[in-house]
């Protein structure tokens, strides 16, 4: 297939973004009336908490935390407003994801990818299993919540600070540290058919200038099953107003007798479709995957000398995950036959069959089971010669993942299929539940590898230059080299062939970088602050790449603020999308151009696309500027409105699906298509599959509006209220992107689009008296259009189609706390306290299939919870 290349030099846009809530005071320790100096994400030199930064950054802390309810970090990263598409969690994961059990959060809906996720500042080893085949991620299910201080996000590009995924924002989190004493917590919760729980404990203990962390958490959740929301549990939503996306591969099936597609005699009449018999898979999907987290922290550092520490972080997890499919779907790319002289051959006198579409429903569910190993350690030392601090550590990051699947979690391999078929002890015909015995005659047992690493050392330096009239000009510098490997290894069986339906991915890639940065903090006359950075990157596969940022604050007045950035990205290709092996995943669509040659190819059902990866990609380049104002008009009051934008040229994308259907497909000897053999008479026989692969192809502007308020210390009823508000409205999402004739280019805009809405906001109120607290939070997400191929046959069309409007969620979350006992503080609480159910929405053809919208919607309902927390 031709190589597909494209790079637009656009002129930058003018970007305005405005920082998001200030970083409040009581973030940082005091001692003895003097404020710690800290670095805070989206910057490497240390300031303390009167100097407001120039770029967008919104902190959540641990008390926050305490007062969300949530248990995990994907439910606060899912309902974040600055989160968007390609913000993904454990729900929805079913067989086909490729990164079952993982969650990750994507900023600004620029994929999971643009945005970069640390651990104290640090990187972390990715995912095992990359997500949609090559999108590579860090596991935020790898960090247990109970470890977590504070979590800090950057809603700006920050690859001058820390190179490359730093388009779209970056989340530090940041953990415990320094804790004296024992605390433990404990909590349960449940949904009508499922419950979570989880128990943590932290204990620490001071030496002479030093301290010991040890934070143990577990968490575990059941499962919650499609079958146990109504309306969620079938494929075929036709009786809402939405499409019948059932299978043609069918139970009982069609087959191909003396040369004609036939239906199986015992199709009920019901799923009858022409030839086809279709069949209804969304019984047997999960809603919530049964999951399982179980960690280990230690956090230590002893002052070795009066000026030099020693400090140490290590941490394991293991987590553990189930996911499940419909039963094996087959086809005719599979090659099987029944015997004529079969003793349950309904086709009398036939000469010849051949099975068409048929899945193996008596085989059960296919079921993987997920087991992940998480590992990280850093040391290192860090200390002051002349009033420069400086700071040397060493890591060592890995996660592991094993799938596995045995012989009685339905994984069928087709060869044992057609030997039972031959012996005439599987009868396919009819829809019959076959004996047991030949049930583990045709089974097998399986197993995916998948292992991400990360080392690296790193050296900085943070410091006063020189005095200046203005103020102290500050400098960071520092030096970094890590190695990135990674490896996902399908069972054996996949590669040959006798495993079909199930998406298949094979990837192997490593490479070096070595890195440079410097930062400069100037202050400037009339309150003016002034950063600069640059920062170097040399990669051993795709080559260098320099990038530099620029921030002015202003500060006008105790009430107004003013601040503005400017700077350059780039996202470095993935290990997946580099090293990918031939690798599959599967779409609906219609086969139009066979559906004309043959009725039994209209049905709309489910295809194989088949992906390798390209060596020669280029990395993805941005630019991002950003403008914004806060406002303190009275005590405790603080606003802040921005208006931001991002543009990203040279995306890696695959080539568009449309494009290859509408050149390739209507073509019987086409490589890119295949097809089976086509039946005598006809012109195109039954599509199989397409191959596909990735290429720097495409270009998006992106950009909002984002208001912030936050009040504070309001007396009501004889208590303290608090008040925050964080709202963002995306104004455009203009994506570049080549037609379906492949001879020119074209610009949409995705903004208001299918899992694009243009409205998110969360509100939260929190009021404390004595040793009363109550908290009412609103987490909203705003209406956006469905459907964005409305015809479902391949081509996107939302730019040229108005398909209905799925409306707009909104669900109330309540808490209150005790805090009358001594060292104990009770809550209890509900999430969806209206017991709110997810709107209704045709889907996409892809992943929402059964009448919502996975990735933005949840529909657990209302959950109710208690926790306890002790400490001594």
């Amino acid at each position: 297939m031709e190589k597909l290349f494209f790079r637009r030099n656009a002129l930058a846009s003018a970007i305005l973004t405005a920082a998001a809530a200030a970083v409040p005071q009581t973030l940082f320790a005091a001692e003895e009336g003097a404020i710690e100096e800290v670095a805070v994400v989206g910057s490497r030199i240390q300031r303390n908490a009167e100097f407001e930064t120039a770029t967008p950054i919104q902190v959540m802390d641990r008390e926050a935390i305490e007062k969300s309810g949530y248990t995990n970090l994907q439910q606060m990263f899912e309902k974040n407003p600055a989160a968007g598409n390609g913000t993904f969690s454990t729900r929805g994961n079913n067989q086909d994801s490729t990164a079952n059990g993982a969650a990750a959060v994507s900023l600004r809906g620029m994929g999971a990818d643009a945005t970069l996720v640390l651990v104290n500042g640090k990187r972390v080893a990715i995912s095992a299993f990359a997500e949609s085949i090559t999108t590579n991620f860090v596991d935020i299910n790898s960090i247990p919540l109970a470890a977590v201080e504070r979590v800090e996000i950057l809603k700006d590009g920050a690859s001058a600070i820390y190179g490359s995924d730093a388009v779209a924002g970056v989340v530090n989190l940041v953990l415990r540290k320094d804790f004296e004493g024992t605390e433990i917590s404990v909590d349960y919760g449940g949904a009508d058919g499922y419950d979570e729980q989880s128990v943590a404990a932290v204990w620490g203990v001071n030496g002479d200038d030093s301290n010991l962390t040890l934070i143990f958490d577990h968490r575990s959740n059941s499962t919650l099953a499609s079958v146990e929301r109504s309306g969620l549990d079938t494929a075929d939503q036709s009786s809402r107003g939405g499409m019948d996306f059932r299978s043609s591969r069918g139970y009982p099936g069609r087959f191909i007798v003396d040369g004609e597609t036939t239906i199986d005699p015992g199709c009920p009449s019901g799923s009858a479709f022409g030839q086809t018999c279709v069949y209804d898979y969304g019984p047997w999907t999960l809603l919530t995957p049964e999951a399982e987290r179980t960690g280990m922290l230690m956090l230590g550092h002893t002052q070795l000398s009066d000026s030099v520490e020693f400090f140490s972080e290590i941490a394991v997890q293991h987590n553990t995950s189930i996911a499940q499919g419909a039963p094996t779907p087959l086809d005719e790319d599979a090659g099987l036959t029944v015997p004529i002289t079969h003793p349950d051959n309904p086709f009398t006198g036939a000469s010849s069959i051949d099975v068409g579409r048929y899945r193996t429903v008596d085989a059960g569910a296919r079921q993987w089971s997920i087991e992940t190993d998480n590992l990280r350690g850093v040391f290192g030392l860090r200390g002051s010669v002349a009033d420069w601090d400086w700071e040397a550590s060493v890591q060592r990051s890995r996660s592991e993942s094993t799938q596995t699947g045995n012989r009685s979690q339905g994984w069928v391999r087709t060869d044992l299929l057609q030997q039972e078929i031959d012996a005439g002890r599987y009868n396919p015909f009819g829809g019959v539940q076959n004996p047991q015995s030949v049930i583990d005659a045709i089974t097998t047992s399986l197993v995916r590898q998948g292992k991400s690493e990360l080392r690296s050392m790193d050296f900085t330096i943070n410091g006063n230059l020189f005095d200046t009239a203005n103020g102290a000009i500050a400098m960071a510098a520092g030096v970094e080299h890590r190695e990135e490997k990674a490896s996902d290894i399908p069972d054996d069986q996949f590669q040959r062939g006798l495993i079909f339906g199930t998406e298949s991915v094979s990837a192997s890639a490593s490479r070096d970088i070595t890195s440079a940065f410097v930062e400069f903090a100037i202050p400037l006359p009339a309150n003016l602050d002034l950063t600069l950075a640059g920062r170097y990157d040399d990669y051993s596969d795709f080559g260098t790449t320099t990038n530099p940022m620029a921030n002015l604050l202003w500060t006008a007045s105790d009430m107004l603020s003013l601040r503005a950035s400017w700077g350059t990205g780039f996202r470095a290709p993935s290990l997946a999308q580099i090293g990918l092996g031939p690798s599959q995943e599967s779409i609906f669509f219609a086969d139009t151009f066979g559906c004309a040659v043959n009725d039994a190819y209209c049905a709309s059902t489910d295809y194989t696309i088949e992906f390798a990866g390209n060596p020669d990609l280029e990395a993805e380049e941005s630019e991002s500027f950003n403008l914004g104002a806060v406002v303190k008009p009275i005590d405790g009051m603080q606003l802040s409105v921005d208006y931001w934008s991002i543009t990203q040229e040279g995306k890696i994308d695959e080539v568009p699906f449309g494009y290859l259907y509408s050149q390739f497909c209507n073509d019987q000897n086409s490589t890119v298509c295949v097809r089976s053999a086509p039946l005598p008479g006809e012109s195109l026989g039954s599509l199989q599959s397409i191959n596909s692969g990735f290429i720097n192809i495409g270009e998006q502007t992106v950009s909002g509006v984002d208001l912030s308020l936050v009040y504070s210390g309001m007396a009501v009823a004889g208590g303290d209220l608090g008040l925050r508000l964080d709202y963002s409205y995306l104004a455009e999402f203009e994506r570049v992107e080549l037609n379906s004739s492949g001879d020119d280019f074209l610009t949409r805009d995705l903004a208001g689009e299918y899992e694009y809405p243009q409205h998110r906001w969360a509100a939260s109120a929190d009021w404390a008296r004595d040793a009363f607290a109550f908290t009412v939070g609103l987490n909203y997400i705003g209406e956006f259009e469905d459907t964005p191929d409305i015809d479902f046959d391949g081509t996107l069309d939302y730019d040229t189609n108005d398909s209905r409007t799925v409306d707009s969620f909104m669900t109330v979350n309540l808490q209150a706390r005790y805090t009358g006992f001594d060292n104990m503080v009770l809550s209890i609480g509900a999430d969806n306290a209206l017991d709110e159910e997810p709107p209704f929405a045709i889907g996409d053809g892809d992943s929402d299939l059964y009448g919502y919208v996975s990735g933005l919607h949840d529909p657990r309902g209302r959950f109710v919870y208690g926790k306890m927390t002790y400490s001594f």
